[in-house]
């Protein structure tokens, strides 16, 4: 299978320490139209690659390799002519976050709850975040160059950004609590446990209670029309906190008609 991805439009791409395998990311040229849709535009209208996974051995990690192969694969994109590249993400993994939204440019705008389509009790940790990367767009561009945002929870703090779902804190883990009314603002802050596998390792159940109230949480900002543009993570309160910042009115390419 990976052969034939390879050599019909796919790719395979690998990091290497010397002749050692440390990290890889596969992709392939796919379509986004719904082909029930009698109106849907040619299937060639909609190219882009879906990036199936990216792994990177754990003692490699934290030394830029995601990225770099991420921009490899950004190159081939835009060799491709294709101007689109996405894929799926665990909501519930900040670093995840950073490298794909932060460090990447990548934005969010769909929330798929059981994307894989699992039997229970296995269907919550199917829920996933599904990320848009327009690899032409100026945000992107501006990420391969080395310029990655850097606002601060603070400096979002100073525009009045709210959090709509503030959590608790209570003894070792933060606790979910309630989201607020959706909010009348331009910016939003959606909090995650900054150590989501700790704490699911130490305390399942605590851990489904913050995917059941994730889902409910992304699913009324998306429908909102809010888009995930940003995550941060800083001191707060006292401790290590992550955020998604979602932005209201942001950049028109990104919304689906």
């Amino acid at each position: 299978m990976l052969h034939s991805i390879s050599h019909y439009g796919g790719h395979i791409i690998g990091a290497y320490d010397g002749p050692r395998l440390v990290g890889f990311v596969m992709g392939f040229i796919g379509t986004d139209i719904d082909i029930d849709d009698q109106d849907a535009r040619p299937a060639m209208a909609n190219l882009l690659i879906m990036s199936k996974r990216m792994l990177v051995l754990p003692q490699y990690r934290g030394q830029n390799i995601g990225f770099r192969l991420k921009m490899a694969q950004r190159d081939i994109a835009l060799k491709q002519a294709i101007r689109l590249v996405t894929w799926t993400v665990d909501p519930m993994l900040a670093a995840n976050a950073h490298l794909n939204i932060r460090k990447l440019g990548g934005v969010i705008q769909r929330f798929s709850a059981n994307h894989f389509g699992l039997d229970e009790p296995d269907s919550l940790r199917a829920d996933r975040l599904i990320v848009d990367w327009w690899v032409t767009h100026r945000r992107v561009k501006e990420r391969a160059k080395g310029k990655a945002s850097k606002l601060t929870l603070k400096q979002y703090f100073n525009v009045n950004t709210p959090i709509v779902n503030r959590a608790e804190t209570d003894g070792n883990w933060l606790q979910p609590r309630r989201m607020t009314d959706v909010p009348n603002s331009t910016f939003a802050l959606v909090e995650i446990p900054a150590d989501f596998r700790e704490l699911e390792a130490s305390q399942r159940s605590l851990a489904d209670d913050w995917r059941y109230h994730i889902r409910a949480v992304f699913s009324q900002m998306f429908a909102a029309g809010y888009i995930v543009t940003d995550f941060v993570s800083d001191n707060y309160d006292g401790c290590r906190r992550s955020f998604y910042l979602l932005s209201h009115h942001f950049d028109d390419n990104y919304r689906k008609n």
